[in-house]
């Protein structure tokens, strides 16, 4: 957990940063425990009212996407097998309920906000994929954005029917297919044109005959005759999230995604993964540099001072699961900790995986000099924001880190988690967002309100010339 020192020696980066709250509809996203601190209202993750006024601040004070995550299954790894008690009274993401359905009351309360909803490649039919959120983009104006994930829990799959995962780099060709049916051929983008529905009341006609058509595709994993069973929303195709840094998840990601989550403890380490996805955007696809905006996950705990801003961590750990970080960290790495003893230094014991984790954590954390990672350890650093590196400090602080993190890695934004949830996104609007703009580091909103999500992002309502699926649109 990083506790920068001020930095107003760094070069900063004059690139205005895009901000996304990271958000899961579950009462413990990525700070097991923290449900019960007065600032959290995630108990009522249940509830509408919550999601409609945390959507409405979230946009009135200026962010410009709500990102939801989401995951298939429970992490049931930590002394499993399959077991979900050490996670429960963490709430430690489960229960989680489907976000999608949230977008549509959270838009009718909003203008400007996107909403970015998680969804797998994997365990859903691309058809009815399409449909739903051809269907939200709709109802919410244009201002829904895809997160394509291919999921990686053995609980999802066994849920799904499966004895364990599909292997992880034909998860990605199911979803090279699964984006061939939803644009390249094409419910999205070729399967009308834009003016067959000109719901004309003199003619009677609705919509018109051969203005839309069957795609007729017949892969190795799908076939779909079609056509789209809806109409083209605001954007056909959903502005595009991904996340996923292995060999296949950046091929894909420089292919299909408009903007990409990347994660690491360093801005070094996340510098080696912009490089990887623009470069093989821009020499396998011929996309421009631009076209692809990349935002790392970070956590903020910020208050008026330094000192300030470290009691506030300190109440916020005394509110922290450690089971349900275990838990979490079960899920994450699909090793159970339990198996081994309370003493054993992870740096030295373990699967090469825990080791290599550890080890990234010893190199980077301030203050890890000549100290083990013991479970507990493991437990107390995964408290506030998970794996999630935390900026710790006075708006000054925190910025000035935020400006290096940008300027060393070359990232665009961040996608900032909350520890407690209204309260982590109270203090960003009252502390960190004003200094970026004094700074002039913060992106303006579109002027035109209720900007579609790709208007935000680009200027533009649907996918931008070079992009793969661009060239499927039926004119």
């Amino acid at each position: 957990m990083a506790t920068p020192n001020n930095s107003n020696g760094t070069a900063a980066s004059k690139k205005q940063f895009i901000l996304n709250a990271f958000v899961m509809n579950t009462p413990g996203h990525l700070s097991p425990g923290l449900w019960r601190h007065p600032r959290n209202k995630t108990a009522d993750y249940n509830k509408l009212s919550f999601w409609t006024s945390l959507a409405t601040y979230l946009d009135n004070v200026g962010f410009h996407a709500m990102f939801i995550a989401d995951v298939l299954g429970p992490y049931d790894v930590y002394k499993g097998p399959a077991n979900v008690d050490p996670i429960l009274a963490a709430g430690a993401q489960f229960p989680v309920n489907d976000p999608l359905y949230l977008v549509p009351a959270m838009a009718a309360v909003t203008k400007n906000i996107i909403f970015g909803v998680t969804a797998s490649t994997t365990y859903d039919a691309p058809y009815a994929h399409a449909r739903r959120f051809s269907t939200v983009d709709h109802l919410a104006e244009g201002r829904v954005a895809w997160n394509i994930v291919t999921s990686y829990l053995d609980s999802a799959a066994r849920n799904f029917g499966l004895d364990t995962q599909v292997e992880h780099d034909e998860r990605y060709r199911i979803a090279e297919e699964y984006m061939q049916v939803c644009y390249m051929v094409m419910l999205w983008e070729g399967s009308w044109k834009d003016d067959a529905a000109p719901r004309d009341t003199k003619t009677g006609q609705f919509a018109v005959a051969g203005k839309v058509r069957q795609i007729n595709h017949e892969g190795k994993y799908f076939k779909v005759p079609g056509p789209h069973i809806c109409e083209p929303s605001p954007q056909r195709t959903p502005f595009l999230f991904q996340a996923g840094t292995s060999k296949a998840g950046t091929e894909f990601g420089a292919k299909h995604a408009e903007a990409v989550f990347v994660g690491g403890q360093t801005p070094e380490k996340i510098k080696d993964s912009v490089d990887a996805l623009r470069k093989t955007a821009a020499e396998k696809y011929g996309r421009h540099h631009d076209h692809l905006k990349i935002l790392c996950g970070m956590t903020l705990v910020v208050d008026e001072t330094d000192e300030a801003a470290q009691k506030k961590l300190d109440d916020f750990l005394s509110y922290g699961d450690r089971e349900g970080a275990l838990g979490l960290f079960g899920g994450w790495t699909g090793v159970d900790l339990s198996k081994y003893t309370d003493d054993e230094d992870f740096r030295f014991v373990g699967t090469p995986a825990i080791q290599s984790i550890v080890k990234r954590w010893s190199d980077t954390v301030p203050g890890s000099e000549g100290l083990g990672w013991t479970k507990a350890r493991i437990a107390d650093f995964l408290l506030v924001g998970g794996m999630i590196p935390t900026i710790v400090g006075s708006p000054t602080t925190v910025v000035d880190e935020l400006e290096r993190w940008a300027s060393i890695s070359g990232v665009d934004g961040f996608n900032l988690t909350h520890v407690v949830n209204p309260g982590s996104f109270e203090d960003i609007a009252e502390f960190v967002i004003p200094e970026l703009r004094k700074r002039g580091l913060f992106k303006t909103a579109v002027k035109k309100e209720g900007a579609t999500a790709r208007e935000v992002f680009f200027g533009q309502s649907h996918l931008l010339d070079d992009h793969t699926g661009s060239q499927h649109k039926w004119k």
